[in-house]
C-alpha cells in the first residue's frame, strides 16, 4: 500500500474532503471516515488480486490466514490514523464525543472492509457493490432504519453502543466468510 503513490494521492485528496466535512458537521466526518476505513481496507486487500501477485505473495507467506490477519492489522492502523488526522477539526471544535465515538468503529469498518475485500476480490467491483448498497437497499429501502452494516456504523459513530455491537457482528460474520473462502483457487485471479 504505502509503495503504490496513486494511494496517498488518493487518501490525501479524500482526507481533506473528509476534514473539511468535519468542520461542517462531526456526521458527515463520522460517513467520510468510515467510507475512507473501508476504501482503504478495500484497496489493500484487493490490490494484489488486482495487480495479480498474489501468487507471488503466497508463494513468499504461504499461511494465507496470516497474510489475511496482517493485511486486517494494517487496514486497521492506516484507517484509524486516517480518522484520527481527519477528524482533528471535529476535535478542535471541541465535539468530543462524536470524535472518540468515530474513533472506537472506524477499525471496526477496516475489519468489515478487508474481510469483504478478502471475498470479492475485486476493489472496483466491491467499491460499487458498497455504494450502491448504502444507497439503494440501506438509503432507500431501509430508510437507514434497518440495522444493516452501513447504518449500524453510523449509529455506532453517534454513540450508541448497541448498534457498535451489531457492526461487530457484521464485521465478525464478514471476517469469519473470508476465513473460509481463503483457500480459494487463485487462477480465476
Amino acid at each position: 500500500m504505502a509503495t503504490i503513490r496513486s494511494s496517498w494521492v488518493s487518501l490525501a485528496l479524500y482526507g481533506a474532503v473528509a476534514a473539511s466535512f468535519g468542520i461542517l458537521e462531526p456526521t458527515f466526518w463520522a460517513l467520510f471516515a468510515g467510507l475512507g476505513a473501508f476504501g482503504i481496507a478495500a484497496l489493500t486487500v484487493a490490490q494484489h488480486y488486482q495487480h495479480r501477485t498474489v501468487a507471488l505473495l503466497y508463494l513468499a507467506r504461504p499461511n494465507r490466514l496470516a497474510v489475511l490477519f496482517a493485511q486486517v492489522l494494517t487496514t486497521v492502523l492506516v484507517a484509524e490514523v486516517f480518522a484520527f488526522l481527519t477528524g482533528l477539526p471535529v476535535l478542535l471544535k471541541g465535539e468530543h464525543q462524536p470524535f472518540n465515538d468515530t474513533l472506537t468503529v472506524v477499525p471496526v469498518m477496516a475489519i468489515f472492509g478487508a474481510a469483504m475485500a478478502a471475498i470479492v476480490r475485486r476493489a472496483s467491483w466491491l467499491l460499487f457493490g458498497f455504494a450502491v448498497w448504502f444507497v439503494i437497499v440501506e438509503g432507500i429501502i431501509g430508510k437507514m432504519e434497518w440495522q444493516l452494516p452501513i447504518s449500524a456504523y453510523l449509529d455506532a459513530a453517534s454513540g450508541d453502543a448497541f448498534s457498535l455491537e451489531i457492526f461487530a457482528v457484521w464485521a465478525v460474520a464478514a471476517l469469519g466468510t473470508a476465513v473460509l473462502t481463503l483457500n480459494r483457487d487463485l487462477s480465476g485471479d
